[in-house]
């Protein structure tokens, strides 16, 4: 009898354990949001920079549209801020006119995949046919060589990351996430920013977002009146002699 409750005891854990899985699987699926890791290794994306100057980097996604990236080139413009666009290859290719007014802007491009997939659910070849031709298509463009990649969702696995990497591309989430693309107000859009911000921060924004162009002097002029400097995500990251620690934060290798 005693050893059939502990067997019992035993499925029921393991019974619990594995509902706990499923609820978390199907929670992340619902966010667009997913995060795998390994049992022995954590393959990370940059999410943010450990800083203590305040430099911080506002981030574009561009899949779909054009209609407001006028405005927020304008406003990026007047604010003397230079961001960085993650684009997916078909927004590059049907748009090649904004991808290279951007571009010309001083903006940096990263790429945002060919397909807007999830890309965890790739092989490896296929997803080195995607950040290959999608980052090709960005600098049949704009001449400029791709460095930076943002998954869709931001969706990832070890494999991806991994592969990213071995591609000599920076993988890169954020920690700041303006939710523009609910199509918040102006003003929520620029609160929910403006109160998460510290040193070293990535900011999440949409080319599209319906009040993100409004926002942007609002966090802009906020930020830097509160010590802060704007700068492209490429020059906010390490490019050598770094960790990434559990949460995400990229650190230099002699502050560790």
């Amino acid at each position: 009898m005693k050893f059939f409750t502990v067997k019992l005891k035993t499925l029921l854990s393991a019974g619990a354990i594995l509902a706990a899985f499923i609820v978390a699987l199907v929670a992340a699926d619902l966010t667009g949001a997913v995060e795998v890791y390994s049992s022995t290794n954590r393959f990370l994306p940059i999410y943010c920079v450990g800083r203590e100057d305040n430099r911080i980097a506002i981030s574009f996604d561009c899949a779909w549209g054009v209609e407001h990236t006028d405005d927020i080139l304008k406003n990026l413009e007047e604010g003397n801020v230079k961001a960085t666009f993650f684009t997916v290859e078909f927004w590059a290719k049907e748009h090649p006119d904004y991808l290279k007014k951007v571009s010309d802007a001083g903006h940096e491009i990263g790429t945002h995949s060919a397909t807007h997939s999830y890309m965890s659910r790739l092989s490896e070849s296929e997803i080195k046919g995607e950040l290959r031709s999608s980052a090709d298509a960005i600098t049949a463009v704009t001449g400029k060589t791709v460095e930076l990649f943002r998954p869709p969702f931001g969706d990832y696995d070890d494999l991806l990351i991994d592969t990213a990497n071995a591609m000599g591309l920076y993988p890169i989430q954020w920690d700041v996430d303006s939710l523009d693309w609910k199509d918040l107000t102006a003003s929520d859009i620029a609160e929910r920013v403006i109160s998460r911000v510290k040193s070293g921060s990535i900011i999440l924004c949409h080319n599209n977002g319906l009040h993100t162009a409004e926002a942007l002097p609002i966090i802009i002029d906020t930020l830097k009146a509160k010590g802060f400097t704007f700068v492209p995500i490429g020059e906010l990251i390490y490019r050598e002699n770094y960790t990434i620690d559990a949460t995400g934060k990229q650190i230099a290798q002699n502050e560790t």
